[in-house]
């Protein structure tokens, strides 16, 4: 009984490991594509990002800060990117920090 309890958390442990494997590889994927859809869509010629933020499944959405200090007027620009997971879209929004 001992012996057959143990084969099977094995065998669940390493099935596990593997679903888990295949879940970070599509999550890395999807962030990569995130990336590229919004800094493609910035314009920017190489802007700091920041990791995403992942919305719950009701939202949807995985959201991106991106920032470039300007070559003309050295003015930093901020923009969000918000990442539609179910279209594949993303929209772009300039913004300012409060008090600034």
């Amino acid at each position: 009984m001992l012996k057959t309890t143990v084969v099977a958390a094995a065998a669940l442990l390493s099935l596990t490991q593997f679903s888990r494997a295949s879940s970070d590889g599509a999550w890395n994927a999807l962030f990569a594509k995130v990336n590229g859809t919004c800094i493609g869509q910035s314009r920017m010629v190489s802007p700091e990002a920041t990791g995403p933020v992942v919305f719950d499944d009701t939202a949807g959405k995985i959201a991106i800060l991106l920032r470039e200090k300007s070559r003309k007027s050295q003015k930093t620009i901020n923009l969000i990117c918000l990442y539609d997971k179910k279209s594949g879209k993303a929209s772009i929004a300039e913004y300012q920090w409060l008090g600034q």
